[in-house]
């Protein structure tokens, strides 16, 4: 009986890695001769703007005795309802999936700082500038200062609330 143990186990074992072997050939027949060769079509690039989330804005006293170089960070007043003016708040409009181009200089000549995304809202710090038959308005991001340059006021509109 014990005997018959034995050999049933080697039998077993001996079974079991014969089947691995076999399978192990086939795969590898599989890796080497049955794939594509050709590498598959690109999707294409996707463009992601992030926007980083509201902060907490460091303000800057006058007369500070600790520093004697600071000078105090406000914003311009509110311009009256329905006047795109410094202080105004405006969205980017018209653009669809291209986006606004936002140049670092009044005029098509200006180079691309950053595309403005459909439904971006800015605060009008400078303008209007006129060049290249276009009305030119400095903007700046309202959570992310470094999201700022001239843009062309046909695809802005002005937002009264913005919060």
């Amino acid at each position: 009986m014990e005997k018959i143990r034995l050999l049933f186990n080697r039998r077993v074992i001996g079974g079991a890695l014969l089947i691995a072997f076999i399978m192990f050939c086939f795969m590898v027949f599989v890796i080497l001769f049955v794939r594509s060769d050709t590498a598959p079509a690109s999707q294409g690039t996707a463009v992601l703007s992030v926007i980083p989330a509201p902060t907490a804005t460091q303000t800057r006293f006058v007369n500070n005795p600790l520093d004697s170089t600071t000078a105090t960070l406000k914003a311009p007043p509110s311009p009256p309802p329905g006047v795109m003016a410094i202080g105004a708040y405006v969205q980017v409009t018209g653009t669809g999936v291209d986006g606004l181009r936002i140049r670092d200089e009044p005029g098509l000549d200006g180079q691309i700082q950053l595309l403005g995304s459909e439904a971006e809202i800015f605060l009008v710090l400078d303008g209007p500038r006129e060049a290249d038959n276009y009305t030119w308005w400095y903007l700046v991001g309202p959570y992310d200062e470094s999201r700022k340059g001239w843009a062309v006021a046909n695809y802005l509109s002005l937002v009264q609330n913005p919060e």
